[in-house]
């Protein structure tokens, strides 16, 4: 039997091994996907610990950039970001990748974003750093990075740099939030949903908005989002894409993303 896991800290709720044990099945696999609970300090002494039949790791927070650290290889994304969400066993040691850029491209494109020149991102911390890789690959060149207090940006900013955008740090304090999203081709949203109810209709007005909170749902920006018309990519879409993304670095093989798809949303029913 081959196995892998999801890491991270708190890790009883995660959804992952509900996609991959699915993905799993689909493809008449012998494998095991678990949660193991794990804080950014024992990244490194856990990795060490499996054996040989662990194919590859799925990370969280506060794991990702521990994550980063172990690998003996790393995708220029994943060190554009400065973090890994996915750790894969190679004949050479561990490779680190972001698949979380995957889940934020995946998500935009399934709405059907076109691609644009100009996005604006709520929040600066480490899924801001995903959002920008994403938005590099989707074509976008200018980002507005909207925060509470901008000395806390640096990371987003150097982020930014290195895939390529050019990147303004404004305090949401002072920002004309109405006006920057109304001109924008995208906003994404990676705050808290309480910290949102302020600026749920002004992001409305972008004409695409990505929403990664999913939980509690909807969240007031996807509550405006839809009452608007805009449309509206969720942290439940980025977590499919960015899945998919990993399954197939596990395996060697396409994912079965209808049968994914299709085991996320019986989870979900039966939660709630």
């Amino acid at each position: 039997m081959r196995r892998a896991a999801v890491i991270g800290s708190p890790i009883e709720h995660s959804l992952s091994p509900v996609l991959h044990n699915a993905a799993y099945a689909a493809l008449g696999l012998d494998w095991e996907y678990t949660r193991l609970e794990c804080s950014k300090d024992r990244v490194a002494s856990l990795v060490a610990s499996l054996g040989p039949e662990w194919a590859g790791l799925s990370c969280t927070m506060p794991t990702k950039r521990a994550a980063l650290a172990v690998a003996s290889s790393v995708t220029d994304r994943a060190s554009a970001v400065g973090a890994a969400n996915t750790l894969v066993r190679k004949d050479s040691g561990w490779h680190a990748d972001c698949t979380d850029v995957d889940g934020v491209v995946g998500a935009l494109r399934e709405k059907g974003f076109p691609g644009g020149s100009t996005g604006v991102v709520i929040g600066a911390g480490g899924t801001a750093t995903a959002v920008l890789a994403g938005f590099a690959s989707l074509g976008i060149s200018s980002v507005s990075l909207v925060v509470r207090d901008p000395a806390r940006a640096a990371e987003a900013v150097a982020t930014a740099s290195r895939v390529g955008i050019a990147a303004e740090v404004l305090a949401l304090s002072s920002v004309d939030l109405d006006a920057l999203a109304a001109a924008s081709d995208v906003v994404v949203s990676t705050v808290p949903a309480e910290a949102t109810v302020p600026l749920a209709s002004a992001l409305a007005r972008a004409p695409y908005v990505l929403d990664v909170i999913y939980h509690p749902w909807p969240t007031p920006v996807a509550a405006a989002v839809e009452a608007s018309g805009a449309r509206l990519a969720t942290g439940l879409d980025m977590l499919l894409h960015q899945a998919f993304g990993q399954v197939e670095q596990f395996i060697g093989k396409p994912a079965p993303q209808d049968v994914m798809r299709s085991a996320l949303a019986a989870e979900l029913a039966s939660r709630s």
